[in-house]
């Protein structure tokens, strides 16, 4: 047994979390190594081991951590319980505090919220990461990272509160989504230029569209943040895109003019999107498109590499 016993680090590498997480868990809810030798730390065992895979997986999953604890003592292997009425009725987190406000979303993006809540990243990181590993990006922006955002956006309204994790939300969900480029890489030049329009600070869409990209083999460039019209212009001016997206959250930055700009240059790409909620359809020049959701801008850009591809072939 001493020679399958792990320390509290191995057993924090093999489960993704914080050693102070293993501690916590310990000291809250008994969840702590069961077998000690004279003059040595006390270490975990296999069984130990098991009830702790079923504690970080029901709290990604959105059961609070003393349920998850109970569940995890009396049956390691059992299924996942569902959220309980009275948490859900009241709002409440283990331990107190608001929630964040997700609709109908299922059990992961409530675990992602009571995540975030506790400022955890490695468990923020894991949902995320397993998530993209499982549904793909789309799927995820869609179903997970959306509500979730949005939901912290909604209570940042109202409380004017929960700055501290927006950003740390973002900087998860940014390094995730920079890990799958990294992890595909396509071959070839970039065919799609990213950029947020003139004073537009949301990039995270963007980023969301850039992984997805990369995920179908398709390279792109991503200029980001707060992009001036003339600084784009020469980026395309330079790179030559066969399709441009400009990303614009708010009204106030979607300026139909620099989409104009875009039409008129020297160096017209085959396609210009106008993505986002901030741009008004009845505003967009001639030749513009713009796509309803993450999913739609992505088939438009498969399609322009499809097309591209037919005419180096032919």
């Amino acid at each position: 047994m001493a020679d399958e016993a792990l320390s509290a680090g191995a057993v924090a590498r093999r489960l993704g979390v914080a050693v102070t997480t293993l501690r916590t868990w310990h000291q809250r809810y008994g969840l702590g190594p069961s077998e000690h030798l004279p003059g040595h730390h006390r270490r975990y065992t296999p069984a130990d081991l098991a009830r702790l895979e079923t504690m970080r997986r029901l709290t990604a999953n959105g059961v609070a951590p003393a349920e998850a604890a109970r569940w995890a003592v009396q049956a390691p292997d059992a299924a996942l319980p569902g959220p309980t009425p009275r948490t859900e009725r009241r709002g409440v987190r283990d331990g107190g505090g608001a929630t964040i406000p997700v609709g109908r979303s299922g059990p992961t993006a409530r675990g992602l919220a009571r995540a975030a809540m506790r400022l955890d990243s490695n468990a923020i990181n894991e949902v995320i990461d397993r998530a993209i590993r499982i549904d793909g990006v789309v799927t995820t922006w869609d179903t997970l990272l959306r509500p979730v955002l949005a939901g912290i956006g909604e209570r940042h309204v109202a409380t004017a509160a929960l700055i501290e994790v927006e950003h740390l939300v973002s900087r998860c969900v940014s390094e995730a989504f920079a890990a799958v480029v990294r992890a595909h890489a396509p071959n070839g030049p970039p065919r799609i230029l990213l950029s947020c329009a003139d004073e537009e600070q949301h990039s995270l869409p963007l980023e969301a569209l850039g992984a997805a990209l990369a995920e179908v083999g398709i390279a792109h460039r991503l200029l980001g943040a707060r992009v001036p019209v003339r600084a784009l212009l020469e980026a395309v001016n330079r790179t030559g895109p066969a399709a441009v997206v400009l990303w614009s959250q708010t009204r106030s930055t979607a300026d139909p003019t620099q989409l104009t700009a875009l039409l008129t240059g020297p160096h017209r790409p085959l396609l210009v999107f106008a993505a986002g909620p901030g741009w008004r359809a009845d505003s967009l020049p001639a030749g513009v498109v713009r796509p309803v959701d993450l999913a739609e801008a992505l088939s438009l850009a498969a399609a322009v590499r499809d097309s591209l591809d037919q005419s180096a072939a032919g």
